[in-house]
Formats: C-alpha cells, sequence, structure tokens
C-alpha cells in the first residue's frame, strides 16, 4: 500500500512538473522603437554649409538619459540620439545594454563639436569620455562621422517638436 502511494505521489509530481514546463511563457526581449521629438542639422565650420540634417530623440531626463539607446536593434542613418545636459562637464558614456554600434559626437555649450568616440562596440561597457566639457553629446550611427567627415568646430542646430516640448 504504501509503495502504491508513493508511487502515486512521484506520478503526480512528474505530470505537474512536465505540464509546467509545457506551460512556460517565452518573454519577448525588449525593443525600444524611435520617437521623433526634434530635428538637428549640423553644419561644417569653415563654410557653415549644411553637411546634414537628422530626426532625432532628445534625452534630458534622468531616465532618459540613463536609458539612451537600450534594447534598439537599429536606427536609420537619419536619426540619432541628443543628450541634453545642464551644464558643461567631462562625460563619460558607454554601450551596457546597446545592441548597434555608435559614434558619440560631444559638443560645448555653443554646440561646436569638441571631441568623438567612434565605432563604439555593442555592449561594451568600457568608458568613452569626452576627455574635455561637453553640455550634448549626439550618438548616430557607428561610421558615420567619418562619412560625413565631421571635425572638432563642425556644430550643431537643433528645434524640438511639440510632442517634446
Amino acid at each position: 500500500m504504501k509503495l502504491r502511494i508513493l508511487f502515486s505521489t512521484l506520478l503526480c509530481s512528474v505530470l505537474f512538473l512536465s505540464a509546467c514546463k509545457e506551460q512556460k511563457k517565452e518573454i519577448a526581449p525588449i525593443e525600444v522603437p524611435f520617437k521623433k521629438e526634434g530635428t538637428l542639422t549640423l553644419y561644417k565650420a569653415a563654410t557653415d554649409s549644411i553637411i546634414t540634417t537628422l530626426d532625432i530623440e532628445i534625452a534630458d531626463t534622468d531616465y532618459e538619459v540613463q536609458t539612451g539607446l537600450m534594447y534598439r536593434n537599429a536606427m536609420h542613418k537619419n536619426q540619432g540620439m541628443l543628450f541634453v545636459f545642464p551644464t558643461m562637464r567631462e562625460r563619460f558614456f558607454y554601450m551596457k545594454n546597446t545592441r548597434i554600434p555608435l559614434d558619440l559626437i560631444y559638443l560645448d555649450n555653443h554646440k561646436h563639436i569638441v571631441s568623438f568616440q567612434e565605432n563604439a562596440k555593442p555592449f561594451d561597457e568600457t568608458s568613452l569620455p569626452s576627455r574635455v566639457p561637453a553640455q550634448y553629446v549626439l550618438e548616430i550611427n557607428a561610421g558615420l562621422a567619418e562619412k560625413w567627415l565631421l571635425e572638432v568646430g563642425d556644430r550643431i542646430e537643433y528645434t524640438e517638436t511639440n510632442e517634446k516640448q
């Protein structure tokens, strides 16, 4: 009798555990969609000619700055993220949970390029410093800074859409 109860209990446990495994739900990976919050234009310092115009997301809250472009699978070449800080100081970024390679463009309080970190590798947590004080950081797809021949001294202007304001 004891053997029969033990066997029944064991059989019920196995059936219960196997049923639980079959009902396991898959959790979809987080992906954050691009949300246009403004337009940014890059200008050549020497000629003041337009290099390119981008649709941008603007990161200006603590949460947005902390999250940045994490969990994105892709970004179009005419898109970027502009980080706006209240003060000038040396900035440090990293690529934690960032799936796409990026160029980081550091800008001063007059919105002039002061330094670069090009071809930042996805998921790399190595510090990417500005090396000089910066108030803005523009993240674009890796390789675009070189393609557009960006240089220290080039500048940006941007406007926010009504949705962000």
